[in-house]
């Protein structure tokens, strides 16, 4: 489960969108995301503004550190000191009353309850009686709802993530001596791609890691962008091979769409030809984004074919399998990709023949293309009985007819 959906956009956001990208070379808390963003450009007093209808009396002290070679900013919530201890369901109440943005204030919502479902699921709890320190929870509210705030704020379509890298050794809690990383951390991180640190500390907090759970849409390197701002969140002053900082990097789709795609490819050199269709009617109807079949000359020239489907990661095994199943090859290949795509919107237009699909892709020189959807046309035509490139004709001069006049 390496992709989520939970910020404005999907995997491909549209061109001009505001991308958010973190890299977790050092891992990630909840200070260190915040003070990251404000090192990149977010508004510190229009921040503050927003996070005074949390209700929660708080102050935030953002000073610039060293951290290593880097230069970052630290940001500390100040909070008065109290004894009593505060049940999640008391703190989802306070964040649900709010006076907050309502989609950050859903965001901040979400995040807590990641959090306290982890704390409950690893000491074996229920969700209604996990507590926190007073102190603690105020900093985990702030930092949480300042987190949604931040991502309302800079209008941030999508955000990605580097695998977060994972210290080694052990923490002292309020519930004694734990290992790292710690198991509320490791519980949140449950099925999401992760790397190793060099380092004896704790780099995820479980605030970083229901962060990171919550809020990113796909764990990547560095998507294609141009960009805008670079921010440094740092950590405490740790000791090791690595700074201890947040690196965040705010930009702009490019013009292309930027995706990851998988090729799963095999050599069929015993396949009858004329099962072909039926092999493509299965694999697009189990996910595939395209499928090929070239002629190729292979050992002892024997003619084959080349089989190739190209499809979104998360398809690669559920695919191969199908390839496996379908075909009489012993094995598949398989490989991950970038791919570049032009943005394009789908329309229905109306005509003569009916309501036809075309599909709409504009230039970066300005102006468009309009192309009418096959099957639509194919349908269109054997109805009323036409050659089928008068249906296309027809669609495509109603879907320029239509944008024109927008």
């Amino acid at each position: 489960m390496a992709a989520r959906r939970s910020s404005r956009g999907g995997p491909g956001s549209a061109p001009g969108a505001r991308l958010l990208h973190l890299d977790t070379f050092s891992g990630i808390a909840g200070n260190m995301f915040l003070a990251a963003l404000l090192d990149a450009g977010l508004p510190r007093r229009e921040l503050a503004a927003e996070l005074e209808g949390l209700g929660v009396a708080h102050r935030l002290r953002l000073r610039r550190v060293q951290r290593g070679a880097l230069s970052a900013r630290y940001l500390e919530v100040l909070a008065p000191a109290r004894k009593r201890r505060l049940g999640y369901t008391e703190i989802a109440r306070q964040i649900g009353r709010a006076r907050i943005r309502p989609a950050a204030r859903e965001r901040a919502a979400a995040i807590f309850e990641a959090l306290a479902r982890a704390e409950a699921r690893v000491h074996g709890t229920a969700l209604e009686a996990v507590h926190f320190h007073e102190v603690g929870a105020v900093d985990a509210i702030v930092d949480v709802t300042g987190a949604a705030l931040a991502i309302e704020l800079l209008q941030v379509a999508r955000v990605t993530a580097a695998p977060p890298a994972l210290g080694h050794g052990e923490v002292q809690t309020a519930h004694g001596t734990l290992p790292l990383p710690s198991p509320a951390t490791l519980e949140l991180l449950r099925g999401l791609p992760c790397t190793p640190a060099p380092v004896a500390w704790e780099t995820v907090t479980p605030t970083g890691a229901a962060i990171l759970r919550t809020l990113v849409d796909e764990f990547r390197p560095l998507p294609a962008m141009t960009i805008e701002a670079i921010g440094h969140g740092a950590g405490d002053d740790r000791p090791g091979p690595l700074p201890n900082v947040l690196r965040a990097v705010l930009g702009r789709a490019e013009w292309l769409r930027h995706e990851r795609v998988v090729s799963i490819e095999a050599n069929l050199d015993d396949f009858a030809p004329e099962h072909f269709e039926h092999v493509m009617e299965r694999l697009f109807e189990c996910g595939a984004l395209d499928v090929t079949l070239q002629h190729m000359q292979m050992k002892k020239s024997r003619p084959g074919f080349l089989l190739r489907v190209l499809a979104t990661p998360d398809r690669r095994a559920a695919l191969a399998a199908q390839v496996l199943e379908e075909t009489t090859t012993l094995g598949v290949r398989i490989a991950e990709l970038d791919r570049l795509t032009l943005p394009r919107k789908l329309r229905r237009v109306h005509t003569r023949f009916g309501r036809i699909a075309v599909k709409v892709t504009p230039r970066s020189a300005g102006g468009f293309d309009v192309s009418a959807e096959y099957e639509d046309c194919r349908r269109a035509a054997r109805r009323a009985g036409v050659p089928l490139r008068d249906v296309v004709r027809a669609a495509e001069s109603a879907g320029r007819a239509e944008i024109e006049r927008r």
